[in-house]
């Protein structure tokens, strides 16, 4: 019994040994990291000082450490800043859908704003900014080295004011001015409009109204139409939809899917993951469903398209969206400022992330850029038209048909030719509704 205790004793001496050893070092290194830390902050405290009372210009002290804490920010990634309480302000609006300004979304790349998509409607989208476009100066003052918040602050403005943007464009050798009124900007997040028997849902954003405008629009068209026996499919627009809300994003996808993962966000804790499930229930009664992206479909955007993918309820028409797959979370600050910081990247329902690399159509469709001739060309193809059989004189007469079959038969060749004609407006579209088309034509025979 003794030897035991002595064996208990040793054991516990050489464990408190072990222990010793192996913390020691590990104490050592997190005082020398916090001695480190502080040594930076006492040379952070230092250069202010300096700056305060050295500089040839008096400074305003808090301008600096706005300054100080926008750039620790915007070093991190693209999408994180320092809101000042003005910035802070203007962004809950906009999330409500109405604030003043252009209508452009855009980043930052190799210290040019590029622009991620212009908003439907706005003054941006009328005068021809495009998604991809570089911004390289604002009025005539260059923007290169300048942080995004800086450059968004330089296109800020009354409304009714003009402003003139230098923009450079792949395809085209030389910049080129765009002069935009600022116009206080109005979103309906959701229009839809019916195209034959195809409901196509022009999603815009993703702000607290997008859910319920989808939501509206989709029971107001398919009523239209004549019931849901009517529509052959639905067509999801998210082109140059630069994002928004995540919760919306969810509800959206929410609203076409009955089951299973939308999106999972990881954060640096593994603890703070989270996984979004749809929940039964389906807008579109099974019906299918083709979605449109292309290069300025971001963040929020992301996620609808990756879900209803990897769950193969549409098909996925256009080009390789934005590829934006990390999630702010915005952070209110003392003084009514805020801090937009990157907290977790999301991923689809796969498991994949989309950051960096997007979301890949099922059907790669590239929108062929209008001709300026296209208009004469239309009126000469009228003029030529083909004559048929039934513009022969004499010729004899269907006796295979009621004039009311006839008469359906003629309101389906128009609407055909109606489709047709969309194909010059927007290919990407008409693509889309033609899947739709083919679709219904076979799903009687697969029954």
């Amino acid at each position: 019994m003794k030897k035991f205790a002595m064996a208990a004793v040793v054991g516990t001496l050489t464990g408190a040994l072990l222990t010793t050893q192996v913390a020691g070092p590990l104490l050592a290194q997190e005082a020398e990291s916090k001695s480190s830390v502080y040594e930076q902050l006492d040379l952070f405290g230092d250069i202010f000082e300096r700056i305060r009372s050295q500089y040839v210009e008096e400074v305003e002290p808090g301008k600096l450490i706005d300054a100080a804490i926008n750039g620790m920010l915007t070093s991190l990634d693209p999408h994180s800043s320092y809101m000042s309480p003005d910035d802070a302000a203007a962004m809950r609006v906009q999330t409500r859908g109405e604030f003043g300004g252009l209508g452009i979304e855009v980043t930052q790349e190799e210290g040019f704003v590029k622009v991620v998509s212009p908003i439907d409607g706005t003054p941006a989208d009328e005068a021809g900014v495009e998604s991809g476009d570089f911004i390289t100066h604002v009025n005539g003052e260059s923007v290169l080295g300048l942080s995004l918040d800086q450059a968004v602050e330089m296109m800020r403005g009354p409304v009714g004011s003009e402003i003139i943007i230098t923009l450079v464009r792949e395809g085209i050798a030389d910049p080129f001015d765009v002069s935009i009124v600022r116009d206080t900007i109005k979103l309906t997040a959701v229009r839809s409009r019916d195209v034959g028997q195809t409901v196509v849902l022009r999603i815009t954003t993703f702000n607290d109204q997008t859910y319920p405008n989808l939501e509206e629009q989709l029971k107001k068209s398919v009523e239209e139409l004549g019931g849901m026996d009517k529509v052959n499919g639905f067509v999801v627009d998210l082109r140059n939809n630069p994002g928004g809300l995540l919760v919306q994003a969810i509800k959206v996808s929410d609203a076409f899917l009955d089951k299973g993962e939308i999106v999972s966000t990881r954060g640096r804790n593994p603890a703070d993951g989270e996984r979004y499930n749809a929940e039964p229930g389906d807008l579109a009664m099974g019906k299918p469903i083709v979605v449109l992206i292309n290069g300025g479909s971001a963040s929020a955007s992301e996620i609808v398209a990756g879900a209803l993918k990897d769950h193969r309820r549409a098909i996925v028409v256009g080009t390789k969206s934005f590829g934006k797959g990390s999630v702010q979370t915005v952070m209110p600050l003392r003084g009514d400022g805020a801090m937009r910081l990157t907290t977790a990247r999301y991923y689809t329902p796969s498991g994949r992330s989309i950051q960096a690399l997007g979301v890949s159509p099922d059907i790669i469709v590239q929108q062929p850029p209008r001709r300026p001739d296209a208009a004469e060309e239309e009126e000469k193809s009228a003029a030529s038209k083909t004559r048929t059989e039934a513009d022969l004189r004499g010729s004899l007469n269907n006796d295979s048909m009621t004039e009311d079959e006839k008469k359906q038969l003629e309101d389906d060749f128009a609407k055909a030719e109606e489709a047709a004609k969309l194909r010059e407006e927007d290919y990407q579209l008409a693509y889309a509704i033609d899947i739709l088309k083919g679709l219904s034509a076979i799903a009687p025979a697969a029954e």
